[in-house]
């Protein structure tokens, strides 16, 4: 597939034939007839028509006023239209409901249109609605509700075609057409990852209509839907699928913490008991506690701290078990005293503040000597994504659904490094035998500027890659890079800021940098607790601006 550039004003247009073409050529078989026509009645269909129907697609809604379809690449709108209407995807509407109406008239047509039933025709416009609900008016034609409108109402009826359109070429309906169509995606460069048959997330179209009716969940639940129905219409909606099984756990997890808001604790419970979402664990000892049912949470607390399934568990658990326990009358808890993190206390001059509180203490170290990066979350993130490249462009199903996918769609579902876990196993072994570095410059040299979820080009020189793999050692690596695929969602970020190498010696140290007033984060302190439980060399900075210079 080649994506073509905003330059050409038609770029939309070909952009759009190529996701259809696409679409067919992979899905041919989980196409219904009315979906398979569509493709190929819009490929017979003159292009200003083609590029008119496009236009609706991307915009929002279904209603679009007539006057408002006026596009130059276009021309004669009323000319597009007539194929479009004529194949019934376009049509003007029966009848319309006040607020569609609203919706789609101006405020001095609407005064116009009720120009008797308004008693503050110069009201703003949601006072005029306001004015005429209490009327309960029906639905009627646009000819009826204002026989003297200028504008023709049109609505485009192939939306939930499209959608379906959209959801296989996307594997989400979370992205709209615009990351696509709207995009000149000229200018980025994919990996090109190998698409077959058995690669594929669906393989049913029974599943095609699983997913559909999962993001109409969704969607209710979005609209502020009672949660007790959205789960009534899930009943039946699971799936062996691993791709739909774990939308369906999201969905359950989202309904959970809608549940907690609504204060229904009882509902709470029983959604997350049955979800397989990573925090449904720890948030049903967070139920327990909301409703203070203080011995039930203690006693799965412990449970789980017997076992935790990952460290955001444990950090949760470290700060709720002393609390519950205090709630049931316990002694206070003594915490394991652990060696303190080194600490290094600065008072800087305030004009270095305009630099910023990082770059600052950047300068100010790199006096000291060695070299000093700003680094954040991309170094690690980096050379994770280099030395891991072929696992987590490998293309297992689910992963990969079109060739404009910066990484695999399942980077922070529970089981990304399961399922892909002798990949992992042997690219991380190169930490093993030293040919870890080797392995990342090679990487570093034939994926140069291709998008990746990990691998940030524009911080990573060639400079800084030569003195990281000097100075890294290979074991402290790998134990980044385990902990880091325990739960990428939640580990990618938190690193410390500041890189300190000494290349001539081999050695380096992170420093996390504290501003005055701020504090270190949950995912700092793990990524901190983390590097201190594994002797890697850190130190937490702490900043004082100074008046004297």
């Amino acid at each position: 597939m080649i994506a073509h550039s905003v330059d050409d004003p038609f770029y939309y247009l070909h952009n759009f034939r190529q996701v259809l073409l696409w679409v067919e050529q992979r899905y041919e078989d989980l196409l219904d007839d009315q979906e398979l026509a569509f493709i190929r009645t819009f490929s017979q269909l003159a292009a200003p028509a083609q590029a008119l129907m496009v236009r609706m697609v991307m915009r929002k809604g279904e209603l679009f006023r007539s006057d408002r379809l006026d596009y130059g690449e276009i021309g004669d709108t009323e000319q597009a239209l007539q194929p479009l209407q004529a194949l019934g995807w376009v049509r003007e509407p029966e009848q319309l409901g006040l607020e569609q109406l609203f919706a789609m008239l101006r405020k001095d047509e609407l005064a116009r249109c009720f120009a008797q039933q308004l008693n503050r025709p110069r009201a703003a416009k949601h006072d005029l609605l306001a004015q005429l609900q209490p009327l309960g008016l029906a639905a009627r034609s646009l000819a009826e509700w204002f026989p003297d409108s200028e504008v023709r109402i049109l609505q485009w009826c192939l939306q939930p075609l499209c959608d379906r359109m959209r959801l296989l070429f996307f594997g989400n309906l979370y992205q709209d057409w615009s990351d696509f169509v709207l995009a000149d995606l000229g200018l980025l460069r994919y990996e090109q990852v190998p698409f077959s048959a058995d690669s594929r997330a669906l393989q049913q179209r029974v599943e095609v209509d699983l997913a559909m009716a999962l993001h109409q969940c969704a969607e209710r639940l979005e609209q502020g839907d009672d949660p007790v129905s959205i789960l009534a219409a899930m009943h039946g909606l699971n799936s062996d699928n691993p791709w739909l099984a774990r939308r369906h756990a999201r969905l359950l997890f989202a309904l959970g913490q809608q549940c907690e808001r609504l204060g229904d604790w009882e509902q709470a419970m029983a959604v997350y008991a049955q979800c397989s979402h990573a925090q449904a664990r720890i948030r049903q000892v967070r139920v327990l506690e909301r409703s203070e049912q203080w011995p039930q949470a203690h006693a799965l607390a412990l449970q789980l701290a017997a076992a935790p399934a990952n460290a955001l568990e444990v950090q949760a658990l470290e700060r709720m078990l002393p609390r519950l326990a205090r709630k049931l009358g316990g002694p206070p808890q003594r915490h394991q005293r652990v060696a303190p993190l080194e600490s290094i206390e600065l008072e800087l001059p305030r004009e270095h503040a305009a630099l910023g509180v990082e770059e600052a203490v950047r300068q100010y170290l790199g006096k000291e000597g060695g070299q000093v990066h700003y680094v954040e979350n991309t170094l690690l993130n980096s050379l994770f994504g280099l030395l891991c490249w072929e696992a987590i462009f490998a293309p297992v199903p689910g992963a990969f659904f079109n060739p404009f996918q910066s990484g695999p769609q399942d980077l922070h579902d529970s089981d990304f490094q399961q399922r892909r876990s002798a990949l992992f196993e042997r690219c991380l072994g190169r930490l093993d035998d030293g040919s870890h570095r080797q392995a990342i410059l090679d990487c570093y040299a034939a994926k140069q500027g291709l998008q990746s979820p990990f691998v940030f080009w524009s911080v990573l020189s060639e400079e800084l890659l030569e003195q990281a793999l000097a100075c890294l050692p290979a074991a402290q690596l790998k134990q980044c890079f385990l902990r880091l695929l325990q739960d990428i969602r939640s580990n990618r970020a938190g690193m410390p800021d500041l890189i300190q190498f000494w290349p001539e010696q081999g050695r380096y140290r992170m420093v996390e940098v504290k501003g005055p007033g701020d504090r270190l984060q949950d995912n700092q302190l793990r990524w901190l607790e983390f590097c201190r439980a594994h002797g890697l060399p850190v130190a937490v900075c702490h900043v004082r601006w100074s008046d004297t210079p």
